[in-house]
């Protein structure tokens, strides 16, 4: 039998039970009347975590794949964008945009650092033919929160089109849609929605739809294009709103968990990271580690730690896992090795979570002969009480 592990990876993380039992229902067609009434339910319940009136999309696949569908719906091959990148899923949009042919001006900060508004000003002053921006709000490599209702003002009063990667940050960081004026915001069932992976959903505004339509024909691909979906959607949407089959029951486990957030509402369960976050930031400052990125602008979805000179990323997180049964994230690209990442998703907010990696934490630093006080890592779980 395989072993359980608690997860306090950057994603996805344990979901809760209610979730997996809607999972496990017995199958259902992707179309009809019965399929209607839970897909509209669907588009409710994400229209009020997205806070927006824009269309909305599931599609199925990885939020990548979404990218991949809004990068190419807007514009076509040798067209400029700017795309900012400072850290490895910003340079997946750069990746993106040039397999696409497109023409990416790069706007970029140091690894740890956020986007610069003032910055990308100039860069839309510099490349006026540059129709659309896209960035990351929430690095999840470096768990650098960017400010994007700066940047997306910038964008605004450019009156270019604005493509948000939000995978990692909606649900989680404040993010009204609608009120920061985000033209095409991408996300995922697995991260903040806390559910399970397999599908994406995208918000598409009327001037993302103007760029779409100024392109001549299809434009890029079939399955993964933004007009596909939206004639589906017009032509066929009272009974059969997608081009595709849909994976019916992880759409099934996300509408049991957005009820729940819905539910309990929207403000407590970002307050239900920031928590967590600063539970675990506290702790581990207490027994001597550093954190990557300013609290300022720390993502409360995962955190972000250095690794401390007695002992490796590698071995910590080989002894997590085998000795208690705790797994944590890694890092990516030229940070590998030097940091590790603490995920704050799904049941890793909850108290018992918590507790047990802040022990074990304690457990693995007495372990390597690092003199720290009983209790030291539980001081920010003690004052939350």
């Amino acid at each position: 039998m395989n072993r359980h592990f608690k997860l306090f990876t950057p994603g996805p993380g344990d979901v809760d039970e209610d979730v997996l039992a809607a999972a496990a229902r017995p199958m259902l067609r992707h179309y009809g009347p019965g399929w209607m009434e839970i897909y509209n339910e669907l588009v409710n319940l994400l229209r009020q975590v997205f806070k927006t009136r824009n269309d909305l999309f599931m599609v199925p696949g990885p939020a990548s794949a979404l990218h991949d569908m809004a990068i190419g719906s807007l514009l076509a091959s040798g067209q400029k964008i700017i795309v900012g990148h400072n850290g490895f899923f910003g340079e997946r949009l750069v990746a993106i945009a040039e397999a696409y042919g497109l023409t990416v001006v790069p706007f970029a900060a140091p690894l740890g650092q956020p986007l610069d508004p003032d910055e990308l000003r100039r860069r839309l002053r510099e490349n006026p033919e540059a129709r659309a921006v896209a960035l990351v709000h929430h690095e999840t490599a470096t768990t650098v929160v960017n400010p994007l209702r700066a940047l997306a003002e910038a964008v605004r009063e450019a009156g270019r089109v604005i493509v948000v990667d939000a995978v990692s940050s909606l649900g989680g960081i404040e993010l009204p849609v609608d009120e920061w004026g985000i033209d095409v915001c991408v996300t995922a069932s697995n991260k903040c929605l806390e559910a399970l992976p397999g599908v994406g959903f995208v918000s598409v505004g009327p001037r993302a739809w103007e760029l779409v339509d100024s392109q001549p024909g299809l434009g890029h691909g079939w399955y993964l294009n933004l007009k596909t979906w939206r004639h589906y959607a017009q032509e066929w949407g009272s009974w059969h709103p997608t081009p595709v089959t849909m994976p019916v029951n992880i759409l099934l486990g996300v509408l049991a968990r957005l009820r729940k957030i819905v539910e309990g509402g929207l403000e407590e369960h970002l307050a239900k990271y920031i928590r967590a976050s600063r539970i675990v930031r506290t702790g581990l400052r207490n027994a001597g580690f550093e954190m990557f990125v300013p609290d300022e602008y720390a993502a409360p979805i995962v955190t972000a730690v250095k690794v401390r000179p007695e002992f490796g990323v590698a071995e910590f997180s080989q002894w997590l896992e085998e000795e208690r049964g705790l797994v944590i994230g890694g890092a990516l690209g030229e940070l590998a090795g030097k940091i590790f990442r603490v995920g704050h998703l799904g049941k890793a907010a909850t108290r018992e979570y918590l507790l047990d990696f802040l022990v074990a934490v304690e457990e693995f630093l007495r372990y390597k002969g690092v003199r720290v006080p009983l209790g030291a890592t539980l001081v920010g779980l003690s004052t939350s009480d």
